[in-house]
């Protein structure tokens, strides 16, 4: 693809600008979520992260979940 992001209507930019982050956060949450359970099981050491992760995976979700209305959470 040889087309330069500032070429893209500002719509096109905003829509995959929002499905890039939307994938981010959606990323973060499944690996925070792993790692949780990972430290759960004893193969990471445990120092309260488990909780610590499993609040930053239902935050990074509750981000995506406002930025469905079109608003990006805003």
């Amino acid at each position: 693809m040889t087309t330069s992001w500032s070429r893209l209507s500002d719509n096109a930019q905003l829509f995959l600008a929002r499905s890039a982050l939307k994938e981010a956060a959606s990323e973060l949450a499944g690996q925070a979520d792993a790692l949780a359970g990972e430290m759960e099981a004893g193969l990471l050491s445990d120092r309260g992260g488990p909780d610590a992760l499993r609040l930053l995976a239902a935050f990074l979700r509750i981000g995506v979940e406002a930025g469905r209305g079109g608003s990006c959470g805003r």
